[in-house]
């Protein structure tokens, strides 16, 4: 198999099931932009860090596959001709949001109460989780953007703002882990 089909040399490209759009096409731009975080996520997942964290991020990656499946599939192509699901093994379910939430609560009883926002920073790590929270919630907006015309399962989108959740409190607890400072916004008076 080639990696270059020369299908897409006029701006074009597939979708699930067939259909071409535009590259600039929202739905591309959507699970485009989950391909970036999870590629993000790889480099967070990289970094020195307690091996539960690595285990969990690798879970992530899976379901942002996922993601971007179901974002790459409109809805008229969901069924195929045969009358089965084309994504019937993949979907995001209840416990993939509840995992998130649940490592969400487990980090966050091991740290202080938030006071003020935190400024992103204080050690790479720390720095490459919040980049990935940003490029979540970039990919949360344009999924959302997406549902507004093309049929978008609410779960897909619930997954990404549960996502964008636990890479802050992540950020945090790295932070603490790896006694970075944690310098908190303070506005001018």
């Amino acid at each position: 198999m080639k990696v270059y089909t020369k299908t897409g040399d006029k701006g074009t490209t597939a979708l699930f099931g067939g259909t071409r759009v535009p590259k600039d096409h929202i739905r591309i731009d959507s699970y485009g932009t989950v391909d970036e975080l999870n590629s993000y996520i790889g480099l967070i997942r990289d970094q020195e860090m307690d091996s539960h964290y690595k285990t969990i991020l690798i879970e992530i990656q899976d379901r942002l596959f996922t993601v971007g499946a179901i974002l790459a599939t409109p809805q008229e192509k969901e069924v195929l001709k045969n009358g089965e699901l084309r994504l019937k093994n993949l979907g995001i379910i209840d416990s993939d949001i509840q995992l998130l939430e649940n490592e969400i609560d487990k980090m966050d009883e091991s740290l202080p109460q938030m006071t003020h926002f935190v400024l992103p920073g204080g050690h790479p790590t720390v720095s490459h989780c919040h980049i990935a929270r940003c490029i979540c919630r970039r990919a949360e907006r344009l999924a959302v953007h997406l549902s507004h015309n093309e049929h978008v399962p609410e779960i897909a989108i619930q997954y990404l703002n549960r996502l964008s959740d636990y890479l802050f409190v992540l950020a945090r607890k790295l932070s603490s882990d790896l006694k970075a400072e944690e310098v908190k916004w303070i506005p001018r008076k």
